[in-house]
């Protein structure tokens, strides 16, 4: 693999994107506007700077990867690409159209992913010009941190494709986790029910915000709490993981704590917004309830 599409120059996907380019390969990073996909190359620049000036990295390496990120505005370049990567919001709809349009361009023997970190992949292929070349590729938040990715089969996905795709994630790094093409996948399907539970005490008055963190930090040895990492991920990425488990599943223990529907509702939504379970507009994060 020389050159790797990134569709959604949102968080995940130019996290997925100084990634790939730090470890050599070209990227091609789409978004629905030149000036997105742009802005988030400019989000790149500045993280490497930062990286730079603590030593991590050479400022040759940082200028090397910054080269290799060409932001565009449309997927026609990326019918050269050996893999097309879909890091849209976890919205069916909307993927449902990046996968359309990508499937227009995408090479013969190319590879379409979505990282997607909830919906099922098999439904998803039917989107997609062919199947048996379709592939969850679940990246976790901050892309150039974490060390895992989810590599996740669907049931028409070819074996060969499987293999390329473990590849691939190995070439960047990080370690590989294959799961079955099962609601919420491994982490999420554990990690969302503990965070949809934390709300749920925290709604029934159990304990305070502060002392349901402290307890699961502590207790469980976490580095940081439920209420805590839900305001990281996103409160709506939340709902919508957990929707999309309930959904699939008809299974009860899913459903999304009233408290979070009502915090989503009101555009708490977390660090992204400035305030979600915690306000961040001072020096430290202050509870919100």
């Amino acid at each position: 693999m020389q050159t790797i599409g990134v569709i959604g120059a949102g968080q995940m996907g130019t996290g997925i994107a100084q990634t790939i380019a730090q470890n050599g390969l070209k990227v091609l990073l789409s978004d629905r506007d030149l000036s997105i996909a742009q802005g988030a190359r400019d989000r790149i620049e500045r993280a490497l700077g930062k990286l730079v000036a603590k030593d991590k990295i050479e400022a040759a390496d940082a200028e090397a990867s910054l080269a290799r990120i060409t932001p565009t505005g449309e997927l026609a370049p990326m019918a050269g690409a050996a893999m097309i990567i879909e890091a849209a919001t976890e919205k069916e709809e909307i993927k449902q159209a990046i996968f359309e349009n990508a499937g227009k361009v995408l090479a013969e023997d190319a590879i379409l992913a979505s990282n997607t970190s909830s919906i099922p992949i098999t439904r998803m292929a039917n989107w997609s010009p062919d199947p048996g070349r379709f592939i969850g590729l679940h990246f976790f938040n901050p892309v150039p941190v974490m060390g895992l990715i989810e590599v996740i089969p669907g049931l028409a996905t070819a074996q060969d494709v499987t293999d390329r795709t473990i590849a691939f994630a190995k070439l960047l790094g990080k370690e590989v986790v294959l799961s079955q093409d099962e609601p919420g996948f491994v982490v999420n399907r554990i990690l969302l029910p503990m965070i949809n539970e934390a709300v749920f005490v925290l709604g029934q008055s159990t304990a305070s915000m502060e002392d349901i963190d402290l307890g699961c930090r502590l207790g469980l040895n976490h580095p940081m709490g439920p209420l805590q990492l839900a305001d990281f991920v996103g409160l709506d990425t939340c709902l919508d993981i957990l929707r999309v488990i309930y959904r699939t599943t008809r299974d009860s223990k899913y459903r999304p704590a009233p408290l979070l529907v009502k915090y989503v509702e009101a555009g708490w939504l977390g660090r992204k917004t400035g305030r979600g379970f915690y306000d961040y507009s001072g020096d430290a994060p202050v509870p919100t309830r």
